[in-house]
């Protein structure tokens, strides 16, 4: 049974693998998409961000019902949802298709993290579990560095759609190792009806928190900036469509407490258990989860967009820098081993002041003409913290929570985790792009050669294009100087977005003081 479970929990993170690569490999096979399917700016966007709200709306739901019908069960229907879904991406013919396949997608995604979650906690216990999980948490980290490169590379050199095609070997791969070599758990038998009416609220109040948190930017935090439109229907009131969806979203979710509190009272089967809330371990990780994925991946939101628009890299280019976050990350689940009589609770820490560091240090480094090698290094620091950190911090929230309840708390971990990171990336991207904007501002502000509604309107479009116009700008002789300034003003804004992602990783460090020592 030993020698089985070991071989597999490569074929478990090769599952979790798909899910972080897709939530990152479209960003840069969009523009081919908008080329091939002649899709409009609006289609895009939901291209992106469809499987992401999919994603976090249901990991509660699909955690507790892992739990029910079995883990394996569960994992391995996620697969096939996920295989099937990318088989219809690669071959779609029009924007709403794919938009549709992505949604499907999420839905995939949403079965299978959780699941891993509970499937390595009912598995693996000691010193194996520690392991276990090092090898789970780096596989994120690695995915998320990884997904870049892959995606750069099969855009470049064959077609977007192999974007989507990679999936399906890759799934079938999944399933055999699936059958073979992990056995199916679940928790005990609930008495009575699944609670639906909670899966229903969890997924609505989620699914509209999530999408207020990344929808901010672009539809305005208060004001619409922006007309929101979906599937032919139109917001164009003066408020913006995001806090009518905070509004609603808490709401919901206050529902959906107040119902779970009252069948958890009738002992009835319930979404979300109470009384794991009591577990101190588990409530305590939990905050520090969500604390450290505020600014876990902030700067992998902003560096891309630097080391392409900045320093000229091309999207593959940039996908092999990022590499060195990956590798970081694999090492460290080595080195996690070799600390296991630390304990979980001091690696955490560890890996969180690596990160630390990492983040820190590339903000101090990033200027207009570092060379690659220099971004390379804290890059790999950072990668090892999070290598160290994801992986036990998940570990420690999970040591206490009883086994017929794993897939509850694991969907609750992997929700908390998705909010932070929500939160994170709207206020890194926030600060990023209302920085850049001001700071450039303030430069065209001193250059009199450009007109004032020229400089109005450069301003603008550099920050709705996220940078891409800077590269143009640059190679026009006549707004060379507009160029220079924008990459100027978008370099500060990587730097500041570095930095207070590092300032929320030392509240994560700090609340990681909450852990104690009783998985030390």
């Amino acid at each position: 049974m030993d020698r089985k479970k070991w071989l597999g929990l490569p074929f478990i993170a090769l599952g979790v693998a798909l899910i972080i690569v897709d939530a990152t490999i479209v960003n840069v096979a969009i523009p081919s998409i908008i080329d091939d399917l002649k899709i409009t700016s609006t289609q895009a966007q939901w291209i992106q961000e469809t499987y992401t709200l999919v994603f976090a709306s249901l990991l509660l739901a699909f955690g507790r019902i892992a739990d029910r019908v079995g883990r394996r069960a569960m994992f391995a229907v996620g697969v096939l949802v996920f295989a099937l879904a990318s088989v219809i991406a690669a071959n779609v013919s029009s924007g709403d298709a794919l938009i549709a396949a992505r949604l499907v997608q999420g839905v995939g995604g949403a079965m299978m993290l959780p699941t891993s979650l509970s499937i390595l906690n009912s598995t693996f216990f000691g010193k194996d579990r520690g392991i276990a999980f090092a090898v789970w948490g780096s596989t994120i980290g690695a995915a998320a560095a990884f997904g870049p490169l892959l995606g750069g590379w099969l855009t470049t050199d064959y077609s977007w759609r192999w974007a989507f095609g990679i999936n399906v070997p890759a799934g079938i791969l999944i399933l055999a190792g699936l059958f073979l070599f992990v056995h199916e758990s679940r928790g005990s038998e609930d008495s009575g009806h699944a609670d639906g009416v909670g899966a229903l609220l969890s997924a609505v109040g989620i699914g509209s928190i999530v999408f207020g948190l990344i929808e901010g930017r672009n539809y305005g935090w208060l004001a619409a900036t922006e007309s929101f439109s979906v599937f032919g229907f139109t917001w164009n009131l003066g408020i913006s469509i995001v806090p009518v969806m905070f509004v609603i979203g808490a709401a919901t979710l206050f529902v959906f407490v107040r119902i779970e509190l009252q069948r958890n009272r009738a002992g009835k089967p319930v979404l979300l258990d109470m009384k794991l809330l009591g577990i101190t371990s588990f409530r305590n990780a939990n905050i520090a989860a969500a604390i450290v994925s505020l600014g876990e991946f902030g700067l992998l939101f902003a560096l891309p967009l630097w080391l392409q628009n900045v320093l000229g890299y091309s999207a593959f280019d940039t996908g092999k820098i990022l590499l060195a976050l990956a590798l970081g990350s694999f090492l460290a689940s080595g080195a996690s081993a070799g600390m296991a009589s630390r304990g979980p609770v001091f690696i955490v820490r560890t890996g969180i002041a690596l990160e630390i560091i990492g983040i820190a240090a590339a903000g101090l480094v990033i200027t207009r003409d570092t060379p690659w090698w220099l971004i390379c290094i804290p890059l790999f620091v950072y990668g090892a913290g999070v290598g160290l950190a994801t992986a036990q911090l998940t570990g420690v929230a999970l040591a206490d929570v009883p086994v017929q309840n794993s897939g509850q708390g694991s969907g609750i971990t992997s929700t908390t985790r998705q909010l932070g990171s929500a939160l994170g990336i709207a206020i890194l991207g926030t600060v990023l792009f209302s920085s850049l904007g001001s700071d450039l501002d303030k430069r065209l502000e001193s250059m009199p050669q450009i007109p004032a509604a020229a400089r109005a309107e450069i301003s603008n479009t550099v920050v709705k294009s996220a940078g891409a116009v800077i590269p143009a700008l640059v190679a026009d002789p006549q707004y060379k100087p507009a160029g220079v300034a924008a990459g100027e003003a978008l370099t500060y804004g990587t730097k500041l977005s570095a930095f207070i992602g590092a300032f929320f990783l030392v509240l994560g460090w700090f609340a990681s003081l909450r852990l104690g020592k009783s998985n030390e």
